[in-house]
Order: C-alpha cells, then structure tokens, then sequence
C-alpha cells in the first residue's frame, strides 16, 4: 500500500503530461492570434467564391464560381493562394495568378506579406485585411495600395471552406 501511495504524484504527473487536445497534439496558445493553435480558425484551404474591387467609383464583381478557379492555402505561419481557368488555358479566359508569404492575425486583422506573386509588381508589400467568420464563409475587407502600378482599391473577397 505504501508504494502504491509514493507511486500516486509520479503517476499524476505522466498523466498530467500526456494530456493532449484532440488534435493529438499539446494544446498550445499562437502568439500572434491569442488563440489555441489547434483551433483552425483562417487556418485550411478556402475557396473564393466572389470578390468584389473598388476603384476610383468603379466596382467590378467576380464570380469565381463561373469558369475559373481560387483558392487560399493558410497555415501556422504562411499563406498561398493559386487560380486559374477551367479551361486549361485554352481558350481567350486563360488566366493563371499565384503568390504567397507569411501573415499575421491579430484579433480581426490579418495582414499578408506578400513574398511571391506571378505579378512581381505585388511582391514585397503588405495588405492588411478585416476578416470576419461566420460558420463555413470567411469574408476578407481591405485596401490593396502599390503606389508605384497605380493601384489603390477596396478589395472585398468572399471564401467558403474547403477544408481544414
């Protein structure tokens, strides 16, 4: 009895440490969200379905779920996105764009760095974004500025996950 009773606070201690979250892995907090890491939260792959540009009182709204395709790749640390056309570049809508880079998230604000871009004129800049979340549909709000291509627009992007 005696050392079942020493044998108590080892015994505690591995299953204090063995404790896991059901991702199979330490539960652990992100410094740049304040979030547990093994929330997915932005984090998976999502599919544009709409975006909406503004520019100098134009507004262009795009369907995404029409003839081409995007999506958007974020992990722990790093971010992706690809789109092309469904018709393999075939016909006059060929259209293929990529970039990523690393991003922060910050209560509702996520910026992108982006360090990759098919369009070399994006790459190097930050856009930061409000991003808001309701079930299965994130919806990213913000201003794309490159002063040097002329470019300042509101850009509104509605995605639906397409998995975790």
């Amino acid at each position: 009895m005696r050392k079942l009773i020493q044998g108590l606070p080892f015994l505690a201690m591995i299953l204090f440490a063995s404790c896991q979250s059901e991702s199979g892995s330490p539960s652990k907090v992100e410094a740049s969200t304040g979030m547990p890491s093994n929330n997915p939260g932005i984090k998976g792959t999502w599919k544009l379905i709409s975006g909406t540009l503004i520019e100098k009182n134009d507004t262009t709204i795009t369907d995404y779920t029409k003839g081409k395709s995007f999506i958007k790749i974020i992990n722990d640390t790093h971010f992706a996105f690809l789109l092309h056309d469904l018709k393999q570049g075939k016909d006059t809508s060929a259209i293929y764009s990529s970039g990523g880079g690393t991003y922060t998230f910050t209560d509702s604000t996520y910026t992108e760095h982006l360090e990759y871009c098919s369009d070399r004129n994006w790459e190097g800049h930050d856009f930061p974004f409000t991003i808001t979340i309701s079930n299965d549909t994130l919806t990213q709000r913000g201003v794309e500025k490159i002063e040097a291509s002329g470019i300042d627009r509101l850009n509104i992007e509605r995605y639906v996950r397409y998995s975790k």
